[in-house]
C-alpha cells in the first residue's frame, strides 16, 4: 500500500526527496552564538532557502500587479466609448489580467508551498532533531545527572521548528516590507505623490510600534519557554518516579511540586498575552487611522480633477490589503521573536560541549587479557569546578543545575585518592566498603565516565584516556543494582548486549540467567506475548528480580573479558540467586572480575578482596585472611546476618 502511494505522488517525493533528514550529527558540536547556531543548521539546506527566497519574490510582484490591474482596468471602463465595444478592444487586457490570476499566481504560489513543506518543513526540522538528538546522546553522564530527562528531551523537540518557522517567516515578512510597500510607494506616486505621505506616517509609527512591543514580547518568550521546560521536567519526573510517589504517598506532594511550576509557567504566560493585547489594540487603530486618511485624501484629490477613479480602486485595494498584511505582518514578527527566544533557550543546551572526549588521536581497544591497574589515581566530584552562567529568567546555575533543582542532582562526594591498585589478568576481586567509600566511583572511572584529576588507569598496559570510549565500554560487562531496561521488547533489550547474536543466542542467555520461564508467560497491553512483550519505562512492569534477571542475560550475551558486578544479585531472593550463582560462576569463568556488594556473602568467595574506606585501600587478602585480621572487613562481616554463602567461601 505504500509503494503504491509513492508512485501515486512522483511530484511530492521528488521535493520530499531533496534533503536528507538523517545526514551529519554525531560529536560535532552546534555553535553557542544564535546567528552562528542558525546559520549551522541553515547553510546545511541553503539552496532550498535560497530558492524560497526568489519564488516568494515573484509571487509577491505578481499579487502587486494585480492591484494595478484592478485600477489600470477601472480607468478603461471609464473611458470606454460604448459598454458594447469595451471587450473587444480590450481583450488582451483582461486575457493578461486572467493569465496572471489563473496561471502565475497559482504556480509561484504552488511553489512556495512545496518548498516550504516538502522540502523544508519536514525534512529540515528532522535534521535538526536528528543531530541535536545524536549529539545530546553523547554527552557525559554527569550532563544527564545534573537535568530533568524531560527538560532536555523538551528542548531539543521545540528548537527544531522554533527554527525553521523563524527563518521561513523572516523570509515571508521580508517580501511584504521589500515589494508591497515599495509596490504601493510606486503606485500611490504614480497617481499624486501626495498620497505617500499617509503611508509613509503610518510607517513610522508602524514600526515604532513593532519596535517597542517585539523585544519585550521576545523577552518574555524566552522567559515563558524556560517555564514550560521546567514544567515539562517537573512532570515528566513525576511520572518516571510514579512507584516511589505511590510508595511514599505523596500524590498530593507532587500536585504542588507542578502547581508551582504551572504557577509560574501562566504568570509568564499571562505577562506575554498582556503585552500581545496591547500591540495588536496599537497596530489595529494605526491601520483605521491609514484607511481613513488614504481613501479620505484620495477622494478628496479625485473631487479635485487630481486622480481617477481608477486610482482610487487602486489605493482602497491595496489600502486594505496592506492593512490586513500589516496584521500578519505584526503576528509573524511577534512569533519570529518567540521562536528566536525558544531557539536561543534550546541552544543552550544542545550546544553544551561535552565534558568527557575521545582524543583526536585515540584508538579502539580490544580487550584480550583483561589487566587492569589503577596507578595512583585521584578523582573528586566535588572538585571538578562548577559551571555558573546567568540563566534568561535571572537565576544563577550552579554545580550543573538551576536553583530551585532538587539537591540530589549534585554529584556525590566520594573521593578517589592516590589509589593504585592492579587486578592480575582473570583474577576475581571483590572491592568491600562502606556506603560511599568510593567503590561506585572506582568503577565510574574506570568505565571512563568521568576523566582523572591525576593518575592513569590501564587496560592491557593501555591508558584509557587514549582509547575510544565506545570500545573501552565494548570490552567491559556490566550488571548493577539499579538495573534499567529500555522501553522494548524484551528480546531487544537482551540483544542490547550484543545486536549481531542470533535469537537463539539470546534466548540460550536468558535461560542460563533462569529468566527463560517468567519470560515465556509475559504478555503487555497489547497483546504481545514472551519475548516480543514490552517491559515498560525503565523495566516498571517486571520485578526488580525480573529485571536483574534479564540484565544479566544480557551481560552473558555479551560475554565480555572484563565483568564488573554491582550489587548485581541484590535484587534477587535467595533462591533465584542460589539458582543463578552458577550461571555467574560460569560467567566469570576465564574473566577478570570487579565485584561490589554490600551482602558479603555473595563476594567473599572472590580470589581476593580489596576493602575501600575513603577512598583508599585500607585492607586486602581473602576472606579467611581479612577475618583473622579483626579489621574493617571482620567487623562488617560480623554485623551482617549472612545470606547466599557458597561452600568453597564458607570454608
Amino acid at each position: 500500500m505504500n509503494d503504491k502511494k509513492k508512485r501515486k505522488s512522483p511530484m511530492f517525493r521528488w521535493f520530499e526527496t531533496r534533503i536528507d533528514p538523517f545526514a551529519g550529527g554525531g560529536d560535532v558540536r552546534p555553535p553557542d552564538g544564535l546567528w552562528a547556531f542558525y546559520w549551522y543548521f541553515v547553510r546545511q539546506a541553503w539552496p532550498a532557502f535560497a530558492l524560497l527566497i526568489v519564488v516568494g519574490f515573484c509571487g509577491a510582484l505578481v499579487e502587486a500587479s494585480l492591484f494595478a490591474f484592478v485600477g489600470n482596468l477601472v480607468d478603461r471602463m471609464r473611458e470606454a466609448a460604448s459598454p458594447e465595444t469595451f471587450l473587444a478592444d480590450n481583450w488582451y487586457v483582461l486575457v493578461l489580467m486572467a493569465l496572471v490570476a489563473v496561471l502565475l499566481r497559482p504556480v509561484f504560489t504552488t511553489l512556495s508551498d512545496l518548498i516550504k513543506y516538502q522540502i523544508i518543513a519536514g525534512n529540515f526540522t528532522t535534521r535538526i532533531r536528528w543531530q541535536s538528538h545524536a549529539y545530546t546522546l553523547r554527552q557525559s553522564l554527569s550532563f544527564f545527572q545534573n537535568d530533568f530527562a524531560g527538560r532536555v528531551a523538551s528542548k531539543v523537540m521545540q528548537t527544531a521548528p522554533a527554527l525553521r518557522e523563524s527563518v521561513t517567516e523572516a523570509i515571508d515578512a521580508l517580501w511584504f516590507v521589500g515589494v508591497y510597500w515599495m509596490a504601493a510607494i510606486v503606485l500611490f506616486a504614480d497617481a499624486d505623490v501626495r498620497l505617500i505621505a499617509p503611508l509613509i506616517g503610518w510607517l513610522v509609527f508602524y514600526v515604532a510600534a513593532l519596535w517597542y512591543f517585539v523585544p519585550r514580547l521576545k523577552d518574555m518568550a524566552v522567559q515563558t519557554s524556560e517555564a514550560r521546560s521546567m514544567l515539562t521536567g517537573r512532570i515528566v519526573d513525576s511520572y518516571t518516579n510514579i512507584l516511589t510517589v505511590k510508595l511514599f504517598a505523596h500524590t498530593e506532594r507532587e500536585d504542588g511540586y507542578a502547581q508551582s511550576a504551572m504557577q509560574e509557567h501562566l504568570d509568564k504566560m499571562r505577562l506575554q498575552f498582556r503585552l500581545t493585547t496591547l500591540m495588536e489594540m496599537s497596530i489595529v487603530t494605526l491601520n483605521g487611522a491609514l484607511i481613513v486618511s488614504m481613501i479620505g485624501l484620495s477622494l478628496a484629490l479625485w473631487s479635485q480633477g487630481a486622480v481617477t477613479l481608477g486610482a482610487i480602486a487602486l489605493i482602497s485595494g491595496l489600502t486594505i490589503r496592506i492593512v490586513n498584511m500589516s496584521t500578519w505582518v505584526m503576528w509573524t514578527v511577534a512569533g519570529l521573536f518567540e521562536n528566536l527566544g525558544t531557539v536561543h533557550e534550546g541552544m543552550e543546551t544542545i550546544s553544551e560541549p561535552h565534558q568527557v572526549l575521545d582524543k583526536p588521536d585515540a584508538s579502539p581497544i580490544a580487550i584480550e587479557k583483561g589487566e587492569i591497574v589503577f596507578d595512583n589515581v585521584t578523582f573528586h566530584y566535588g572538585q571538578e569546578k562548577p559551571r555558573r552562567r546567568k540563566l534568561r529568567a535571572g537565576r544563577e546555575e550552579e554545580d550543573g543545575r538551576e536553583a530551585d533543582e532538587p539537591s540530589w542532582a549534585l554529584h556525590p562526594g566520594s573521593v578517589i585518592e592516590n589509589f593504585s591498585l592492579r587486578i592480575a589478568p582473570g583474577e576475581k576481586v571483590g572491592l568491600v566498603g562502606r556506603s560511599g567509600a568510593g567503590k561506585s566511583t572506582l568503577i565510574n572511572i574506570l568505565l571512563r565516565f568521568y576523566d582523572l584529576e591525576s593518575g592513569r588507569i590501564l587496560i592491557d598496559g593501555r591508558d584509557i584516556a587514549a582509547v575510544t570510549q565506545d570500545s573501552l565500554r565494548a570490552g567491559i560487562g556490566l550488571v548493577t543494582q539499579d538495573t534499567s531496561l529500555l522501553h522494548r521488547s524484551v528480546m531487544e533489550n537482551i540483544l542490547y548486549g550484543k545486536p549481531e547474536a542470533s535469537e537463539t543466542a539470546a534466548i540460550a542467555a536468558a535461560r542460563q540467567a533462569h529468566a527463560h520461564e517468567f519470560i515465556e508467560r509475559l504478555e503487555d497491553l497489547r497483546g504481545r506475548r514472551g519475548y516480543a512483550a514490552h517491559v515498560g519505562e525503565r523495566g516498571v512492569k517486571l520485578s526488580g528480580g525480573q529485571r536483574q534477571r534479564i540484565a544479566i542475560a544480557r551481560v552473558l550475551l555479551k560475554n565480555a573479558p572484563i565483568l564488573i558486578l554491582d550489587e548485581a544479585t541484590s535484587a534477587l531472593d535467595s533462591e533465584v540467586e542460589a539458582a543463578i550463582q552458577e550461571s555467574l560462576e560460569t560467567l566469570m569463568t576465564g574473566k577478570t572480575v570487579i565485584a561490589i556488594a554490600h551482602r558479603l556473602s555473595t563476594i567473599a568467595a572472590m580470589d581476593r578482596l580489596v576493602v575501600v574506606d575513603g577512598g583508599r585501600i585500607v585492607e586486602q587478602g581473602s576472606h579467611a585472611e581479612l577475618l583473622r585480621k579483626g579489621g574493617l572487613y571482620a567487623r562488617l562481616w560480623a554485623r551482617q546476618s549472612g545470606g547466599f554463602l557458597s561452600k568453597d567461601a564458607a570454608e
